[in-house]
């Protein structure tokens, strides 16, 4: 399959004339180099993309790119002989509408290195249901597990419970085994979290407490807010469970103290899913098609659009409107 002499892609720039991002239409040679050229299926939607989509983050380190973090489709051409035309992959972080153009594009360069061969047990579009936000919710439950989190220290904590990397943390996590609360202030989405797998609904103020140490009521948790729950959660954890961060969704501090650390032995683990090295993402990925696949992805996929939409995605989700996951639809599942 030949790519076209231009195709669209939402670009963002950031020059004299100001910030500003959009449909626009591009040439292979406009992309960042790579290996391996695809024929993009679908994106996805991560708070990253909203952030470097409206310029209210630091997101790019060059422009113009184009954004998303995400994507997944068919092989239409490749210089590496690991990947031939057809072939189904995807491709998560690792510089993508960072420091290389990301996935919202009709035909997207990518480097060999860091492009994934869809595994049996997933569509493509299911991957990008997960996409980054399954992806990074895996990856803090590797790491926890690979640190002796075990059922029996006690349920797991997920806080921002209703966002895309909540709601996916909810249903591994209860695939993995493991008992799962959700933290939440929106009342309303009790039922939704209940079907994803989630044993009891809690409210913000489950993780008020400004003490360095509280009763344990958790074996650990995954922290999507930062701030002081983040900090109340580490108080109200067992002795040796561990939490792991992954958002900023309130703040980037984190006013604590270290007695959590020296009294009850208590492990807080950075989950940067960007960076992740390439072994450690196949293992993610394979986990994520097998034994830690969501049951309901389905219904974690509230909302499906296309690349046109992605402005007023992007406003909801920076509101503080985030539920569930975004996928957006580029070409489909058709070749």
């Amino acid at each position: 399959m030949s790519v076209p002499a231009t195709f669209n892609a939402f670009r963002i720039h950031d020059d004299a004339a100001g910030y500003r991002s959009g449909i626009e239409a591009i040439a292979l040679d406009d992309l960042a180099p790579g290996e391996v050229v695809i024929r993009a299926a679908y994106s996805s939607v991560n708070f990253k993309d909203a952030l470097a989509g409206t310029g209210q983050g630091k997101i790019l380190r060059k422009a113009p790119l184009v954004g998303g973090i995400d994507v997944a489709g068919h092989v239409v051409a490749s210089t590496d002989a690991r990947f031939k035309e057809g072939d189904a992959v995807l491709a998560t972080g690792s510089g993508l509408s960072e420091t290389r153009d990301g996935g919202y594009s009709e035909y997207v360069r990518l480097p060999a290195q860091w492009t994934i061969p869809l595994p049996a047990g997933l569509s493509l579009r299911e991957s990008m249901i997960l996409g980054t936000a399954g992806f990074t919710a895996a990856l803090a439950l590797l790491r926890m597990v690979e640190n002796r989190q075990t059922p029996e220290l006690g349920p797991l904590a997920v806080t921002g419970a209703t966002g895309g990397v909540g709601s996916l943390a909810i249903d591994i996590f209860t695939r993995a085994g493991f008992e799962v609360h959700a933290i939440s202030g929106k009342a309303d989405a009790a039922d939704y979290l209940r079907e994803l797998g989630a044993r009891d609904i809690l409210g913000r103020d489950a993780l008020s407490t400004t003490r360095p140490m509280d009763t344990a009521r958790f074996g650990g948790g995954l922290d999507n807010v930062g701030g002081p729950m983040l900090a109340a959660l580490l108080a109200q954890t067992a002795p040796y469970g561990n939490v792991a961060t992954a958002g900023l969704a309130a703040s980037p501090s984190l006013p604590t103290t270290v007695m959590p650390f020296i009294i009850r032995g208590v492990s807080l683990l950075g989950v940067a899913s960007a960076g992740t090295a390439r072994d450690i993402r196949d293992r993610v990925w394979q986990h994520l098609a097998s034994d830690w696949k969501p049951a309901h992805l389905d219904r974690i996929c509230t909302r499906t659009m296309s690349m046109a939409d992605l402005p007023d995605v992007f406003a909801t989700m920076l509101a503080g409107g985030s539920f569930g996951r975004t996928l957006v639809t580029i070409a489909g599942e058709a070749l």
